[in-house]
Formats: C-alpha cells, sequence, structure tokens
C-alpha cells in the first residue's frame, strides 16, 4: 500500500511539472469508519481488482457506450442506506404493488398489480431464466427491469439495493434487514411446524435445512399486510392453500410468509463467498459451486440466501420474487458474478457457461426488451449501453 501510494505521488508530480493530467484511482463510495459493518474479504477483493477494470475499460471503450467507472451508478448496499433512503425505496415497492398490472390478466387472473407482472414473469420463463447458460445475463436484466420500473414507474431516485449476505450470517432476525421496523424489508413470520427444506443430493444432515423459528404470516414491517396472489407452483410450507389452477396461474390470495432461517444464513457467511470467487477459474466451476458442492456439505450461496428468507412464496423455486426480498439476494448474486468477472476481465467478460451460440437471446416477455445473451456480461456498456452500475 505504501508502494503504491509513493507510486501514485510521484506519478501526479511528473504529471504537474509536464503539464499532462494524472487521473487518480477509481474510489468507490464507501465509508471509511467501519460503521455500521466493516469491509470483509469479498469487499477488500472487490476494491483490488477495480484497477484491472479500469484497464480492461480503457481497452474496450468503443463498446462502452459511453459508461466509464466514473459515470456509472453505484448499487449501494442495503445497511449502507440512510434511513429515509430506505423508506423510499420501501414506498417505491408498494406502489408498485398499488399499480395495474401489464399482463393479460384472462390469460393470467392471478397477477393483480404491477409487482405481480415480475412474479408471472420468473413463473412462466423459469426453465428459461434458471438454464445453464442463463442464469446470470437473464436475472441481470430482470433485476435491471425491475429497477427500471421502481425509478420510472414510482419515482423512485436511488438504484436496486443489494444484501450482502455475510452482514447478517449470525442472528439475521436481529439485523436492520428484517428486524420488523419500519425501515426494514419486513420481519420473521410466526413461529408455524413444519419439516424444513429438502436439498437434493446432499447426505444426512445437510438433505434437510431444518426449520428455524417463522414461517407462517409476516406482522412486523412495511410487507405486514402484503397479500399475495400468484402460486405455489413449487410449495415448501405443507398448508399453503393450493392455487384453483393447476398452473398456479389464478388468484390464490394469502398472507406473505416467511422463515428468516439462520441455518441457511450460516452459510451464505463471507468466506463462503470468497472462497466461491477464489476457488473457481472457469465460470462452469463458478456457477456450479454457487449452486451447492454435495461433497462439501456446502448448499451454496444461491441456495442458502433464498432459504435464509424462506417462506412463501420466497421459499417456492418459481414464485420466489413474490418476496421484496428476492431482489436484494439476486443483487448480491449479480455482484459476485462481478467480483469473478474482475479477477481477470480480459478473460473472464466474456464467457458463459454452456458456451451458448452467440445469436442466442433473453427474452422475459412483458418485462424486458429481448437482449443478446452475450450483450449481458457487462454491467458497463452491456444490454446496448442500457446498462451503466456497478457495485458500491
Amino acid at each position: 500500500m505504501v508502494g503504491t501510494t509513493r507510486a501514485f505521488l510521484l506519478a501526479l508530480v511528473v504529471g504537474i511539472v509536464s503539464g499532462n493530467p494524472v487521473k487518480a484511482p477509481f474510489k468507490l463510495n464507501r465509508r471509511d469508519d467501519g460503521f455500521p459493518y466493516p469491509l470483509d474479504e469479498v469487499d477488500r477483493m472487490y476494491e483490488e481488482s477495480l484497477g484491472k477494470y479500469e484497464a480492461y475499460l480503457a481497452k474496450k471503450n468503443a463498446s462502452s457506450h459511453g459508461c466509464t467507472l466514473e459515470t456509472a451508478v453505484r448499487r449501494k448496499e442495503w445497511h449502507d442506506l440512510s434511513v429515509p433512503q430506505r423508506e423510499e425505496y420501501i414506498r417505491a415497492v408498494l406502489c408498485l404493488q398499488s399499480k395495474p398490472p401489464k399482463a393479460d390478466t384472462k390469460k393470467y387472473p392471478g397477477a393483480k398489480n404491477r409487482y405481480d407482472d415480475f412474479v408471472l414473469t420468473h413463473e412462466t420463463q423459469a426453465m428459461h431464466l434458471h438454464s445453464t447458460p442463463h442464469l446470470f445475463p437473464a436475472h441481470r436484466i430482470y433485476l435491471w427491469a425491475y429497477e427500471k420500473a421502481l425509478r420510472q414507474e414510482c419515482g423512485y431516485t436511488g438504484y436496486q439495493p443489494y444484501w450482502n449476505w455475510g452482514r447478517t450470517a449470525i442472528e439475521p432476525t436481529k439485523q436492520p434487514i428484517f428486524n420488523g421496523n419500519a425501515s426494514s424489508m419486513g420481519g420473521n413470520g410466526l413461529k408455524v411446524k413444519y419439516p424444513g427444506v429438502p436439498t437434493t443430493g446432499f447426505k444426512k444432515p445437510y438433505d434437510i435445512i431444518p426449520a428455524d423459528e417463522g414461517g407462517g404470516c409476516v406482522t412486523t414491517g412495511p410487507f405486514a399486510n402484503m397479500t399475495v396472489s400468484l402460486g405455489p407452483i413449487g410449495k415448501i410450507l405443507t398448508d399453503v392453500p393450493p392455487n384453483p389452477r393447476s398452473d398456479g396461474f389464478a388468484a390464490n390470495p394469502r398472507c406473505h410468509r416467511r422463515d428468516v432461517n439462520k441455518y441457511a444464513a450460516a452459510m451464505t457467511a463471507a468466506n463462503y463467498t470468497y472462497a466461491l470467487i477464489k476457488g473457481a477459474n472457469n465460470v462452469d466451476l463458478f456457477q456450479k459451486n454457487m449452486l451447492g458442492m454435495p461433497e462439501k456439505n456446502d448448499w451454496g450461496v444461491h441456495l442458502a440466501g433464498h432459504y435464509t428468507i424462506g417462506g412463501d412464496p420466497g421459499g417456492d423455486f418459481f414464485s420466489s420474487p413474490g418476496d421484496p426480498m428476492f431482489w436484494f439476494h439476486h443483487g448480491m448474486i449479480d455482484r459476485i458474478w462481478m467480483i469473478w468477472q474482475l479477477q481477470d476481465p480480459d478473460k473472464r467478460m466474456n464467457v458463459l457457461p454452456d458456451n451458448p451460440p452467440k445469436n442466442d437471446v433473453i427474452d422475459l416477455q412483458w418485462s424486458a426488451d429481448k437482449a443478446n445473451t452475450w450483450d449481458l456480461n457487462d454491467s458497463i456498456g452491456g444490454f446496448e449501453g442500457q446498462f451503466c452500475y456497478i457495485y458500491d
């Protein structure tokens, strides 16, 4: 660090003497006092890789559509937002839940509001969104489209926050994001008895994520009165009423339920995310390990993050965006994909699992314009220049 600082100061002096301006290294807008959470090993890895990204962008500037690290908008971690910023975000989500849907309600009568449009996209496009080459790029455009709706349709002035799982890995219900106050994303559900969440391919005792202290209706926080309509399609809680239609698309009004689960949360600690990024030298292994490593008794941060929320609809593979925490979880997924890419951007910014054909597309129907899959790889300049964001 001392050597780097001296080199920069020397370059600055040389630049001043020669009359050529020297660009200062790009920095994130993080607090430097460690409040409310100190930087973890993943945060530090991200910061240390930004120099590589700057060099990469300098070489590809023509294809960045004018977006740079300096002009990119910054998605922030929820706990780094002020209380008024959190409350503004919550109002925008509630606004979406009050607006009429754009989907065909004759075909999909369970879509009761604009928020449900996004849930319906995930239900109808689940296999497309989660197929091997599409998991990362499809969720990137999906998240961006949701952020765009919050801003353009509900006046939100910020950008989609992400959830740094490591900050809530111990006692998640006591953290501001889940504590149930007016500026949280809602509290835990009431305690109900259920058998836990079965996992595929794991041996005992990791074949079940044990039930924790929730599972019932959420009664605290800004989403306490939220009505879930679509689904269920994949049921985890055995007492959720079945949908009147076999496809899950009819109206099925019920309360929003959660089991904020410390067992799942424990596997989202920063060391798991760090090991995931450092331990995968190719994108196929990175995705595989993110989705779980039975041989290491590791549920994977993707699964563990989803079941830290759990409940209904959060625990339903198809309907999970019905819990507003979904967007925070996939913001973190998107962030760690970016961090993995930035470890070697020349080789990693242009690879996708299973190497789909160059004309492959992502089509999320009413939620976003059709896009070339490969054009979604870079958050700076991707999607024909519509992507212009980084994570703070």
